[in-house]
């Protein structure tokens, strides 16, 4: 009778412990491929500006929704930041500064939040964000928002001056600047509809994010019913540029796609992102998302990785070198989970 259980054991590890390839045909900017994660849900994860240590989010250590941890990339050590309750996101290291930025609903409760109503579709929830800033190690927790509803998807400038990030604050999805203390709140954009997902470019002299702007009686529906139910449908997004003072919106993608994590190269020259664009093209391997990339004024489009599963969330470090992303590539314990990979990048 043991046999069959030997057997029963082998064909469980076997699932637990599925891999598949790091690296796919096709893939020809990725070099040196590594997974640094192994286990629950990983993503977002950022350089710091010396490219030594990462920060991302993950449901890891038993955690059911995200909590916040750094990485060192040379021991591959990772300790967690926040708080280790509520739900949190959109993590960023301050450049020139031993902080980090990220946004949790903690303060509004423990528990992970509700999740919405699946009568509304595939839609994310507007929580109760706020933003935070702390020491790496957790330590010197201060909230920089205070406005009532969702504050979130935050990043900061390159010389660590400024935050830009997302707000519901005047009654729709709008990007907005504060100073790195939470000070001197701006308004940049003013266009009815999703404005979110913002990035500094390495520079410091333009914004890239992701909008959702309504066009038909339809549309403008369907975002209203959202929004009185704060949620967001996250199926169709374009990329947009500006300004960092919020001048000179301009549209760089129209893939009719869900478009989103656009960040720009050192070079100023692409701006790599996420989409589900390839589904278009008659792979029919849905749902699914790959990284592209494409110049600021929307042409040379060019696709950069193959998976048949999830690729996305993609930085380039400050100095061009390496990429990190997140991917359902790998080894893995469980079907879907998602883990974060460092590759040597090749122009």
């Amino acid at each position: 009778m043991k046999t069959p259980v030997i057997l029963l054991s082998l064909l469980l590890v076997s699932q637990l412990f599925a891999a598949e390839p790091v690296w796919f045909e096709g893939e020809t900017h990725l070099q040196n491929i590594q997974q640094l994660t192994f286990g629950g849900e990983n993503a977002e994860a950022y350089f710091s500006k010396d490219g030594k240590w990462l920060v991302y989010q993950s449901t890891r250590d038993s955690f059911d929704c995200d909590q916040i941890f750094t990485m060192n990339l040379e021991t591959k050590e990772s300790k967690l930041v926040s708080t280790g309750t509520g739900a949190t996101t959109c993590s960023f290291f301050v450049p020139g500064s031993d902080e980090l930025v990220f946004c949790s609903t903690h303060e509004h409760g423990a528990e992970c939040p509700m999740k919405p109503d699946r009568s509304l579709g595939y839609v994310w929830g507007l929580f109760e964000f706020d933003v935070y800033k702390s020491k790496l190690d957790g330590s010197g927790l201060v909230k920089l928002t205070k406005e009532k509803g969702y504050d979130a998807e935050a990043a900061v400038s390159p010389d660590g001056k400024e935050i830009v990030f997302t707000s519901g604050r005047d009654g729709d999805l709008e990007l907005y600047k504060m100073n790195i203390d939470g000070s001197n709140v701006t308004r940049l954009t003013h266009t009815v509809g999703y404005d979110g997902g913002p990035f500094f470019s390495p520079d410091g002299k333009h914004i890239i994010y992701r909008a959702f702007h309504p066009k038909t009686a339809e549309e403008f529906g369907k975002w209203r019913h959202l929004w009185e139910n704060q949620a967001v449908s996250p199926v169709r997004l374009e990329l947009w540029i500006m300004d960092t003072e919020g001048n000179n919106q301009r549209q760089v993608t129209n893939l009719n796609s869900a478009s989103f994590c656009p960040y720009v190269h050192p070079s100023g020259e692409w701006i790599i992102f996420t989409t589900n664009y390839a589904d278009s093209l008659g792979d029919k391997r849905m749902p699914n998302f790959d990284l592209f990339r494409i110049r600021p004024d929307g042409s040379d489009l060019e696709r950069l990785t193959y998976s048949p599963t999830f690729d996305g969330f993609p930085m380039w470090s400050y100095d061009g070198k390496k990429l990190v992303w997140a991917s359902n590539r790998g080894e893995r314990k469980e079907m879907g989970e998602t883990n974060i990979f460092i590759a040597d990048w090749v122009d």
